[in-house]
């Protein structure tokens, strides 16, 4: 077959893995507690009389579970993609596959098809859920079909995405940092698209045909498409189209490109770097021994040894001196820096139009402005995050993690080393996030006060991701397995929650009404966090902070909705705080049992 023995070999091994019928049984129970949560919500609150109640509950229910499983496909086909190639490179056994007898689309297709396997068989387990709204009506077989379609094109185009920068990038960080940065630009522009920030109308240059904003965006961007499903139920048959003919050009580029972008002899050039030195040069060389011997020795190519001063803390040492993440790893926090300042310069064009002297205390504009800081905020979350937890895992992957334990460094230097290296490596994209608040301050659109705690709770917020990153890595021995644990933790707290929070909002009714199912909601949410944080070597501390985060994460978001900051501030401050402690105590106390842990399961 043309997906290669990679493929073949997934295949086979995957229904002997209990991870498999445990991730399938765990995603198809969520969408079924999401429908039994929203019908509570519904009957509890109103009354079902008449057919007319059970189809506009079966609309709200899809545009609720459609949304949500194309973000979630989105995000972890991308991430497992570009997570499977990069764990090759860091275990160095890419080049043992480039040395087979397996051509280029052997090895591509089959490294994109065994990433891709479990979240198909996932997916596809879910299709009698979406089936079954139908029976609640208000949502044709045909808007079923089409989300379908859209998701799993979708899985397919994010999936051979990350498969090509990863096997494009060299780093971990870089592959997992450069495809969430493309996924937000993407979605970015189909935004701007349908706002009409780029035109009215268009006409395709190929057939002629002629359209309007929101149909071009929904037939390049995902959200949009499915939205314009859920919502409208219009008829969206491009995007599959699109993200399927795009594959396959990404597909044909990676195969074609792999083998010059992980050639050896490259790399090798790049790493032994030769020059000529004069006489009287004071340093120290090693001389070519195939040099000819009447060739003067002034003239002879050497080696040179660069002695160079560590810092009492190698660690902090190597992740500050040293290009520890690849010698591009700069173009992650460029393109953050490009994307940052774009956002903020459209935003200060909008502002331009206002007067902003009448203002400040006007909930609207200000609630805008939340509306474009939260998706910068969460990326740049989201990028500390990769970088802290591929700091630990290219380590064990390249088995220096055993070579540190047997060193006299202490844990506290191990730990804070790569904290400290974790915030200078993501230094641009810690720092404007931050100083957003301070530019709304100075528009006259947020007082002091209102700035001084959104930048404080999001420094909380920061330190939360990165030790996060740490202790997945340090307990999950896969890297895969620590990536989609840490990232994944980021997910169902922030964009989780949010999603719960939209339902509770969009079903309507008494608070008193949704109370029981919402907390049955946060408690299930609150357990997965502890067995994916706490299984391995579990707490007390992990515990009440794995089902106090929830909580807290929900009243934050409602709070800052309502404009109320002080005590979104302290709420984030405590208990994320305290989260951060119960994951850093551990990881400088008892640093050998952490690794030993993840060690043992590998």
């Amino acid at each position: 077959m043309i997906l290669g023995p990679i493929f073949h070999r997934e295949a086979a091994i995957a229904p002997r893995r209990t991870k498999l019928y445990a991730s399938r049984t765990a995603y198809t129970a969520a969408l079924l507690i999401l429908t039994a949560t929203a019908w509570l919500i519904v009957s509890g609150s109103q009354l079902i009389s008449d057919i007319g109640d059970m189809a506009r509950f079966g609309n709200s229910l899809f545009s609720l579970l459609a949304p949500l499983q194309l973000v979630l496909a989105m995000f972890f086909s991308a991430m497992f993609a570009a997570g499977n190639v990069s764990q090759e490179k860091d275990r160095n056994t890419l080049v043992l596959l480039l040395l087979t007898r397996m051509n280029n689309s052997e090895l591509v297709l089959g490294k994109l098809g065994a990433s891709l396997l479990h979240l198909f068989v996932n997916l596809l387990a879910a299709v009698p859920v979406f089936f079954m709204v139908l029976c609640f009506g208000g949502v044709s077989l045909a808007q079923v079909l089409q989300c379908l379609g859209i998701t799993f094109s979708t899985v397919l185009l994010c999936g051979t995405l990350g498969t090509l920068i990863a096997f494009w990038r060299e780093q971990t960080f870089q592959a997992v940092s450069m495809t969430a940065l493309l996924l937000v630009v993407w979605l970015a522009l189909g935004e701007c698209l349908a706002s009409g920030l780029f035109g009215a109308s268009f006409v395709l240059p190929i057939a002629g045909v002629s359209l309007s904003a929101q149909e071009l965006a929904a037939a390049v961007s995902p959200w949009r498409a499915v939205l314009s499903i859920t919502r409208f139920a219009a008829p969206t048959l491009l995007f599959p189209a699109f993200a399927s003919g795009l594959s396959v050009l990404l597909a044909l580029w990676a195969i074609f490109r792999v083998r010059v972008w992980n050639s050896t002899e490259r790399r090798r050039s790049d790493e032994s770097r030769t020059a000529k030195v004069p006489q009287n040069a004071n340093v120290s060389a090693i001389q070519d021994a195939d040099a000819p011997s009447n060739v003067p020795s002034s003239e002879k190519t050497v080696r040179i040894r660069h002695s160079r001063t560590v810092w009492d803390n190698p660690i902090l040492w190597r992740e500050i001196c040293t290009k520890a993440y690849g010698k591009r790893a700069f173009l992650v926090r460029l393109s953050y820096i490009l994307l940052f300042a774009v956002t903020v310069w459209c935003v200060h064009q909008h502002f331009g139009t206002l007067d902003l002297m009448f203002l400040s205390e006007n909930a609207d504009v200000l609630l805008f402005s939340m509306k474009v800081f939260l998706p910068l905020a969460l990326l740049a979350l989201v990028l500390v995050n990769a970088q802290a937890v591929t700091a630990i895992t290219g380590e064990r992957d390249g088995r220096a993690i055993d070579l540190l334990r047997v060193t006299d460094l202490s844990p506290k230097e191990i730990v804070f080393g790569k904290l400290g290296g974790v915030f200078w490596n993501t230094r641009e994209i810690v720092l404007l996030p931050l100083l957003f608040p301070i530019y709304l301050w100075a528009q006259n659109i947020a007082s002091a006060e209102i700035a001084f705690y959104l930048s404080g709770g999001l420094s909380v917020l920061f330190l939360f991701a990165a030790m996060l990153g740490i202790h997945s890595g340090m307990t999950y021995a896969g890297s895969r397995s620590a990536i989609g644990v840490s990232l994944g933790t980021l997910f169902f707290l922030f964009v989780g929650v949010a999603v719960c929070l939209r339902m509770m909002l969009s079903m309507g009714g008494a608070f008193h009404a949704q109370i029981q199912p919402f907390l049955a909601f946060m408690a299930g949410g609150g357990l997965a966090m502890f067995l994916a944080l706490g299984a391995r070597n579990p707490s007390s501390a992990i515990g009440l902070a794995s089902f106090g985060c929830p909580f807290a994460t929900f009243y934050a978001i409602s709070a800052l909705m309502m404009n109320y900051t002080l005590g979104v501030f302290l709420v984030v401050a405590v208990i994320y705080g305290f989260t951060t402690a119960a994951m850093l105590i551990p990881a400088i106390s008892e640093f050998d049992i952490a690794v030993h842990h993840g060690r043992s399961e590998e």
